[in-house]
């Protein structure tokens, strides 16, 4: 029986459920990414400049790092249908609250408070790793995660068109609509499960940096999607300042364009799941930071501007989606098969770390883009995958090392290596 599941549960991993948790882990995930798009608005209509409005991206990811660390490790000692509705609920209380506002510093707080509770998707991914088969488990939780691409790109394009139309303040109100929906069918549908682990709250938290501390293969997946994400978020923070600037001069709506090529992208993390189950997740790492890199060297025709620095535009950061969330599959296969009793923390010190980079990420990328341009932007995305391809490099010498400190008699079999 799969750690956290009731043996009296039912098929727990039957299509529509994974459907469901897959629509479950866009809407969720989509209330951290969509004031990218209408940060311009918010700028507009609060008087205040750009990059100021840009602040409420970064309090987002930051509330959101926060929540993974401070409540998905409760996905290990509570039953998941009372958690992830009770967060589902203070998500919607808080969207509204971000609907209402009106001046920048209660936005941000409101902005924080819903990436502190939307941490719905990190509880379900460990949930559904714990209740696939080893052989199945990249395949599903590419699944997965494809919806939380599709969530993330298309949350763009959503509240670029709806804030032009309505304003703002339209896409934070229909998000807490959507969301509310969304809690009464997860109230109804998921599993019954039982804790996997008694242990105390305090205890969970130190159990999320213990296995950071003590699990090799979950740092080196944390470097490297805390740069790669890094890139990511960079890239597409700026994105909104770009393309709304004078070399341009479109509106919202235009950055959910280039967001809606980029959801594309959900077709891809199946792939990169069922290339994990057969090759490994270094081999999948190797070639999303090779894919990361040429991305930034692609945004770079944006510069150019009209037909052809937006086709650049769009292919670039298709690359880049793909890449960052093709790596993310690869890199949490990998720590979900180190401690099965342990999924929620091991994704807890993952997805912490990951988002600490997507919010240094979005604040270096308005610094980069204020200082030295869009050019500037896409040379900090070269140079952060280029530093996650040097990490990669150095893992040869790592294994290596750590091979010629087992003994003759442990075999090859004494080092993890290929996980």
């Amino acid at each position: 029986m799969a750690p956290g599941v009731s043996s009296s549960a039912p098929p727990a991993l039957s299509r529509p459920l994974i459907l469901l948790l897959s629509v479950a882990c866009g809407i969720a995930v989509a209330n951290i990414y969509f004031p990218q798009a209408i940060s311009p608005l918010i700028a507009d209509d609060l008087h205040v400049r750009p990059a100021s409005a840009a602040v409420v991206v970064t309090c987002a990811q930051l509330g959101y790092a926060a929540g993974i660390f401070l409540l998905v490790p409760l996905g290990d000692r509570l039953r998941h249908r009372g958690l992830v509705s009770t967060l589902l609920l203070v998500t919607c209380a808080g969207l509204v609250l971000a609907g209402t506002a009106t001046s920048l510093p209660v936005l941000a707080v409101a902005s924080a408070l819903v990436g502190l509770t939307t941490v719905v998707p990190q509880i379900l991914i460990p949930m559904a790793a714990g209740l696939t088969d080893p052989e199945r488990r990249g395949a599903v939780t590419g699944t997965l995660l494809s919806g939380l691409i599709g969530g993330i790109l298309l949350a763009r394009t959503f509240s670029g068109t709806l804030g032009d139309w309505l304003g703002w303040r339209a896409p934070y109100l229909v998000a807490a609509g959507m969301v509310l929906i969304l809690t009464l069918a997860l109230a109804t549908a998921l599993p019954h499960t039982t804790p996997s682990t008694n242990q105390r709250y305090p205890s969970l938290l130190a159990a999320s940096l213990h296995l950071l501390r003590t699990e090799p293969l979950l740092r080196r997946s944390c470097q490297y999607q805390v740069l790669v994400f890094a890139a990511f978020s960079a890239a597409w923070t700026a994105l909104a300042l770009f393309i709304t600037g004078p070399r341009y001069d479109l509106g919202t709506p235009a950055v959910g364009v280039i967001a809606l090529v980029g959801a594309a992208s959900m077709f891809a993390t199946p792939i990169a799941g069922r290339r994990t189950d057969r090759r490994g997740p270094d081999a999948v790492n190797l070639v999303c930071m090779l894919g990361a890199i040429a991305a930034g060297a692609l945004l770079l025709t944006g510069s150019l501007g009209g037909a052809v620095g937006l086709v650049g535009l769009g292919a670039g950061m298709l690359l880049l989606d793909v890449a960052m969330q093709s790596g993310q599959v690869a890199n949490q296969a990998r720590i979900f098969a180190l401690r099965p009793e342990a999924r929620a923390r091991l994704n807890t010190a993952y997805m912490t770390c990951a988002f600490l980079g997507g919010s240094a990420g979005s604040w270096l990328g308005v610094r980069a883009y204020s200082a030295f341009g869009w050019n500037g932007v896409c040379g900090l995305v070269v140079l952060l995958a280029g530093l996650a391809l040097f990490r990669h490099l150095l893992r040869g010498r790592e294994v290596t090392a750590a091979q010629a400190r087992v003994p003759a008699s442990a075999g090859k079999d004494g080092v993890p290596a290929g996980r």
